[in-house]
């Protein structure tokens, strides 16, 4: 599987958070163990990290991938398993949370996230839960779908889009809600025109910004002193959260509780940009608690 997923910035990812031997560590998006496998490497202290993904094929990865050694691995939503671990009173020494979209969540049509193929409006990243796309799609109010795109997809014609999707109900697949948003941006466009509605629906499926804001303090909470917590976001919505959560904690003053470690975020460089496009959005923040 991680031949087919890379993960992104992992050298500058390296560089900022500096992992040093039996340091413990924690993963909130282990995916397919990109950044994890690298992190765990060099602190070599298995049985004090924890790996987290929701999605049923990554978590069966993970079990089998690091088999041998006692890492704990959790099929849980990032909250939900930082709530537990915070519950459990956990500290670690390095936090990571790559926001980003798996690859094979994107290539996979079963999972019915992008509109490159034609598949069954799913979009949720944990199979097991009751809310997808469909019912986003063809059960919400207008009112609610138009919000849903100018909030979450930043869609300049949110009215026009809600509007064509509420006609023409039931629509079943990515292939058919693309071609609305085709109709709403004929012509030749750099970004497809379904690219903002997918995103909006994506996250309102997934509750990405919420669990975002409520996760920031409960990670900076399960950091030891002079712990380092990394963020990955791929969307500015995303990335706004993140900015302005650290600016809370790191600000200026005599009694903040930590130091940003790059005042500005961290892009990929152009070898990797080159050679993983969908790295091209990705930026990382860090912070290193007092």
């Amino acid at each position: 599987m991680e031949k087919y997923h890379v993960a992104v910035l992992k050298e500058e990812v390296l560089n900022l958070i500096n992992p040093q031997k039996n340091e413990s560590y924690l993963d909130l998006t282990a995916g397919y163990g990109g950044h994890a496998s690298m992190i765990m490497q060099i602190t070599k202290n298995y049985q004090s990290s924890v790996l987290v993904d929701r999605d049923p094929v990554a978590f069966k990865y993970l079990k089998q991938k690091y088999k041998n050694q006692k890492v704990q691995i959790m099929k849980l939503d990032f909250l939900s398993a930082s709530q537990q671990l915070n519950d459990q009173q956990k500290k670690f020494d390095i936090i990571l949370a790559d926001l980003g979209m798996s690859s094979q969540h994107i290539n996979d049509p079963k999972r019915g996230f992008s509109f490159l193929s034609d598949s069954n409006l799913d979009m949720r990243m944990d199979s097991n839960q009751e809310l997808n796309a469909f019912k986003v799609v063809n059960n919400y109010s207008q009112q609610s779908l138009q919000k849903i795109l100018k909030d979450y997809g930043e869609e300049p014609k949110a009215t026009l889009v809600a509007s064509l999707i509420v006609k023409n109900r039931p629509i079943h697949s990515t292939y058919e809600l693309a071609q609305i948003c085709q109709k709403v941006w004929p012509g030749y466009h750099k970004i497809h025109p379904a690219t903002k509605t997918f995103q909006a629906i994506r996250v309102e499926v997934n509750d990405e910004l919420n669990q975002l804001k409520l996760s920031l303090p409960i990670w900076f909470e399960l950091l030891n002193s002079t712990g380092r917590l990394a963020v990955i976001t791929f969307h500015s919505l995303e990335d706004r959260i993140v900015k302005r959560f650290f600016q809370e904690i790191a600000g200026p003053y005599f009694d903040s509780q930590a130091i940003l470690v790059n005042k500005k975020p961290v892009v990929v460089n152009q070898t990797e940009l080159v050679n993983n496009p969908r790295s091209r959005s990705a930026k990382l923040r860090v912070v290193f608690k007092k």
